[in-house]
């Protein structure tokens, strides 16, 4: 593959606004048609982390929780961040264990992905974990979760009727689903 230019140039960047996990930027921009801009982007200091939990019986388990910038509820795989200088693998089981109270002997990455690339870097990998123990959750203090345990079909049909909407968890159902119909899992 030939290298690409990159049609951007960057006059000026500040960071506007900053937590410990991200960090919003302000960029003043000469943009692809060469003319002056700004562009804004949020830059995470964090993994996306996804894991379905898929039991011998097609059962999985997904999280519901309030999201505060949606100002809704949502239906989700289970979810969370992951330290960029640790190995997501090892992210993927303390979210698993926080989360749901649950241990997988085996993992199988599922796919890599950036979740909103038109203005965050953020990127994400989603596992599918198999041959389940199940321990006692560990929550975070800011996480008001119900777990609910499914068919994963139930978890499928969610994504069809638009009752599961996070990028994170369609993404992840859809490419499980095609692997069980592919005799993969």
């Amino acid at each position: 593959m030939s290298q690409i230019k990159n049609p951007w140039k960057i006059n000026s960047s500040k960071t506007v606004y900053e937590t410990p996990w991200i960090e919003v930027s302000h960029h003043e921009v000469i943009n692809p048609a060469n003319k002056p801009g700004i562009y804004g982007t949020v830059q995470f200091k964090n993994l996306a982390i996804g894991i379905i939990p898929l039991d011998e019986n097609y059962n999985t388990w997904i999280v519901g929780q309030w999201r505060f910038p949606l100002k809704q509820y949502s239906w989700e795989i289970i979810e969370g961040g992951g330290p960029l200088n640790i190995a997501p693998i090892e992210s993927a089981k303390r979210e698993l264990k926080e989360e749901a109270g649950i241990v997988a002997e085996k993992y199988t990455l599922l796919c890599n992905m950036h979740t909103s690339n038109s203005a965050t870097n953020e990127y994400c990998h989603i596992f599918l974990a198999q041959n389940l123990k199940f321990e006692e959750s560990e929550p975070e203090e800011s996480e008001d979760l119900i777990i609910k345990k499914i068919p994963f079909e139930k978890a499928y049909q969610m994504v069809l009727n638009g009752e599961i909407t996070d990028s994170l968890s369609m993404v992840g159902i859809l490419k499980t689903k095609i692997l069980i119909n592919e005799g993969k899992i």
